[in-house]
């Protein structure tokens, strides 16, 4: 396990009429992680721009938290930009993000694979030159019936979801705190099981 610090960043859209879509639910976990550490996410200059960010302690561990201010689809050059900064190898990214491939309110842990048609992860693992790095993975379900995917994400959540949804973002908040404190194989013996 990596002594960090570790670059955690959640994923969204940026501005108001994105701000209770499914796609942005990976943001709503970092907004979660800052409050828990105490953290004041400010805007970035030079290769931070173009991010939300702050520095401080989680799970006992050095990390830099961050929302990219771009769009979904260009998150890989704001977070190509902090690893750079901040000599963070990519192995020690941490990417929040939803997941149409899992049941609403389950949280997933992995390392790499494909990104399953996510255009943040398309572009972050473009320019970051690799798969391999965390992910917290937020399930928000598949869309009903023959509704487009690209629509259901830039949906705000159902109202029978949202009586969930604080839960489902401290949930996935825990899981990605487990994962700083105890490593990928031990959090997901723990995380798994749960959600």
């Amino acid at each position: 396990m990596s002594e960090g610090p570790f670059l955690v960043v959640g994923l969204g859209n940026p501005g108001p009429s994105y701000a209770g879509n499914r796609h942005n639910v990976g943001a709503m976990v970092l907004d979660e992680l800052a409050a828990r550490a105490g953290v004041k996410l400010s805007p970035g200059k030079g290769k931070r721009a173009r991010t939300l960010i702050g520095e401080g302690r989680l799970a006992g561990r050095r990390v830099v938290l961050a929302r990219p201010t771009s769009y979904m689809n260009e998150s890989g050059g704001p977070v190509r930009g902090l690893l750079d900064y901040h000599s963070i190898p990519p192995a020690d990214l941490v990417v929040l993000h939803d997941e149409l491939d899992i049941p609403f309110a389950s949280v997933r842990l992995k390392r790499g694979g494909g990104e399953g048609g996510h255009n943040g992860l398309r572009s972050i693992s473009r320019s970051t030159g690799t798969k391999d790095y965390l992910r917290v993975r937020v399930g928000i379900g598949r869309p009903p019936g023959r509704q487009d995917p690209a629509d259901f994400v830039l949906k705000d959540f159902s109202a029978t979801e949202r009586k969930e949804l604080d839960l489902l973002v401290a949930e996935a908040a825990d899981a990605t705190e487990e994962l700083l404190a105890q490593g990928l194989e031990a959090a997901q013996n723990v995380v798994h099981p749960r959600t």
